[in-house]
């Protein structure tokens, strides 16, 4: 088949990342929200570079002969996604100075610089400089070309261009001098005492510049210009199944910070011949030069303080309690009556918490297991474990160290909870384990009984305020069954059994939706109502993509959500026709993968940690986890049609990947997010 039936994946990933700088050019985003949503559009495509382009450049410095076993030209893609990543940065500084500054100007919040500031101002400065950033600030000459000068990846710098003054009578040289700016230590952003209403504030490598000639008495100073960094961060094992793996990783973990630069920022306004000398300098190759604004780092602006606070943000929503567990003291009682299903962050995800707190605490649980992803810095979810274990009960915690740029944290908490007498389990050759499970052994009246928590979502607090997720509470036999095989698996690192309920990646996830999907198809041929509807972060996988193609081909109607990468190219005629594909940016993050099957009328629901991707389908451990209540049935597909008539922040994916708002004929504006937390907090009136 010929690849242009497939979006490419690194265009698709702009084309998400530019859906998030839309809500920064939205006018009726909250202002506060739009600078976030900036500093979220920044901190993406620093880790694309870090990753994507690392990689990509990987390519194309192999030999031309190794060229022709891909199936594109990495050059050409790299020019597309230079150009792509060009138009966007020029609108991203557009929105920024055009709307965000006059926007802020006009709510008396003003951003000041070295070269506007008042006698008062010039104080504050001098004072703040002497008792805070002196000894941070300590000025590297770039006089020997020999020793070769290490930048930290993504930090930030000023390189200074200055000459000693002839109070001498001697000639003296240009110099040129470096200064790290000491962001990772002190605020990015210094506010000044508020004065007649006005919010003053300035960047803190401002404040350097305005300090210089302190760093530099007795010279003149002529130029500086800010400049980053991005190094390649991908975690290089050469060789995961021979030799100790964990501590390979914690070696990878430590040439992370050193790797080949993938990305040199600079400002736009550096003079050629400043520019040259930083080039050659730090030995830079021209594909590493990337021009850039005055300022880097714009993630920073996560913690610019709100002066005005409410008025700028998004209106709070309280999270919901759930009418299944309310009134119970104890969750077993409630989980022992009816499956229970939980969406956060419109449901609170204290209700985990507390559940494992209880697990904790509880006398009749004798055991627990669970898989971890990702935890939160300081993590409830650990905090009870470790609880569990000091209370007698066996723990067993499989932690999942490759997990990319969690890999420190969960080694930190791996350490923590096997000083503390947990059975961790580490990562293991070739594999990721994804999915997200708790397994609990309770004795009630000398009998065994299970209980099981299954998510969408990472055991992480933090993340649940923000990313849209589904949890799962059940103690169904059938599920049960299929979990213990899942953690024999990992516990003995053996064979994986296959499971019968649980659709499992690598051996069944695969082959369980594509039955599914051909069932569908059969249903179509025989001229049956027949249609899928998926939810998912990403779709890339080019098989499972065929399939889809094949069951519109058949007659199949298939509606999807993705809010990131998607490959799949819909409505193209005799392809893909009866495909719709839509993605939704709001102010959570759409995380949830869900997997509805029409079967002649007898839904089949899934909730998944998998993505339709090749790495999750054949790489990792994922689970998709069949829904057979039918009340809870009823609520996903209500949740799924309410996202899918979104009118307000649904975009439509389509053959131009312009991003282009859904609009259609409705008399009201439905925004889903929304929408869903009134649906949901109906349900317990």
């Amino acid at each position: 088949m010929n690849i242009s039936i497939y979006f490419n994946r690194e265009i698709s990933w702009l084309s998400f990342n530019y859906r998030v700088l839309q809500e920064a050019k939205d006018k009726t985003v909250p202002l506060y929200e739009r600078i976030k949503f900036l500093a979220i559009y920044s901190s993406n495509l620093d880790e694309y570079y870090r990753v994507r382009i690392s990689s990509l450049r990987t390519l194309i410095n192999l030999k031309r002969s190794e060229h022709k076993k891909l199936s594109f030209n990495p050059e050409v893609l790299l020019n597309q996604i230079n150009y792509v990543i060009k138009n966007q940065q020029i609108e991203f500084g557009n929105i920024y100075r055009n709307e965000i500054i006059p926007l802020l100007n006009k709510r008396n919040i003003f951003i000041l610089d070295d070269k506007n500031l008042n006698k008062h101002q010039k104080k504050f400065l001098d004072n703040y400089f002497e008792e805070v950033l002196k000894d941070y600030c300590a000025p590297t000459f770039l006089v020997n070309k020999k020793i070769n000068l290490f930048l930290n990846n993504d930090a930030l710098y000023l390189v200074v261009k200055i000459k000693k003054k002839n109070i001498d009578g001697r000639k003296h040289r240009l110099k040129y001098a470096l200064i790290e700016i000491p962001s990772n230590h002190l605020p990015r952003f210094i506010f000044f005492p508020q004065y007649h209403g006005r919010h003053n504030f300035i960047f803190l490598d401002d404040i350097i510049r305005y300090c210089l000639p302190k760093l530099f008495p007795n010279h003149d100073i002529f130029d500086s210009y800010s400049i980053k960094l991005t190094r390649d961060a991908e975690l290089y094992i050469e060789d995961e199944f021979t030799g100790n793996l964990l501590e390979k990783i914690k070696l990878g973990l430590s040439k992370r910070t050193t790797g080949a630069p993938s990305r040199f920022l600079y400002d736009k306004k550096m003079p050629d011949d400043f520019l040259q000398f930083i080039t050659d300098y730090f030995r830079l190759e021209k594909n590493d030069l990337v021009k850039g604004a005055g300022y880097h780092n714009f993630n920073d602006f996560f913690s610019l303080q709100n002066p005005i606070k409410r008025s700028m943000v998004y209106s709070p929503q309280p999270p919901l309690q759930s009418k299944f567990i309310l009134g119970n003291r104890s969750f077993f009682n409630s989980i022992r009556k009816k499956d229970i299903l939980l969406h956060y962050p419109y449901q609170s995800y204290n209700y985990v918490l507390n559940f494992l707190n209880e697990v904790a605490t509880d006398k009749k649980v004798k055991e627990i297991k669970i898989t971890l992803y990702r935890v939160a810095t300081d993590s409830s979810v650990v905090k009870s474990l470790i609880k569990a274990v000091q209370n007698g009960k066996k723990v067993t915690v499989f932690v999942e160290v490759k997990a990319r740029f969690d890999e420190e944290l969960n080694l930190f908490w791996a350490k923590e909870m096997e000083e503390a007498g947990v059975n961790v389990l580490y990562s293991f050759p070739g594999l990721k384990v994804h999915a997200k499970l708790c397994l609990i052994k309770r004795i009630e009246n000398t009998k065994t009984k299970y209980y099981a928590y299954l998510a969408t979502g990472n055991f992480n607090e933090k993340t649940a305020k923000i990313y849209s997720d589904f949890g799962f509470f059940t103690s169904d036999e059938r599920l049960i069954k299929d979990m213990r095989k899942i953690f024999w698996f990992l516990s003995k690192q053996e064979n994986l059994q296959i499971t019968k309920y649980l659709l499992t990646a690598p051996n069944g996830l695969r082959l369980g939706l594509e039955a599914l999907i051909d069932n569908e198809i059969a249903n179509a041929k025989k001229g049956m109502p027949a249609s899928i509807k998926f939810k998912m972060n990403n779709i890339e996988d080019k098989k499972m993509i065929r399939k889809l193609y094949k069951a519109s081909r058949a007659g199949v109607k298939i509606d999807m959500i993705v809010r990131g990468i998607c490959c799949l190219k819909p409505g193209i005629i005799n392809l893909s026709e009866n495909i719709k594909v839509y993605s939704i940016v709001d102010r959570y993050l759409e995380h949830s993968r869900v997997f509805i099957f029409h079967n002649g009328g007898d839904e089949k629901i899934y909730l998944a940690s998998a993505d339709l991707m090749k790495r999750n389908l054949n790489r990792r451990i994922e689970v998709a986890f069949p829904i057979y209540s039918k009340s809870l049935k009823k609520i996903i597909k209500k949740l799924f049609d309410i996202q899918y008539k979104d009118n307000v922040k649904s975009r439509i994916i389509n053959e131009f990947q312009d991003n282009q708002y859904k609009k259609d004929d409705a008399d009201y504006k439905l925004r889903s997010q929304y929408e869903t937390y009134r649906y949901l907090k109906g349900m317990n009136s």
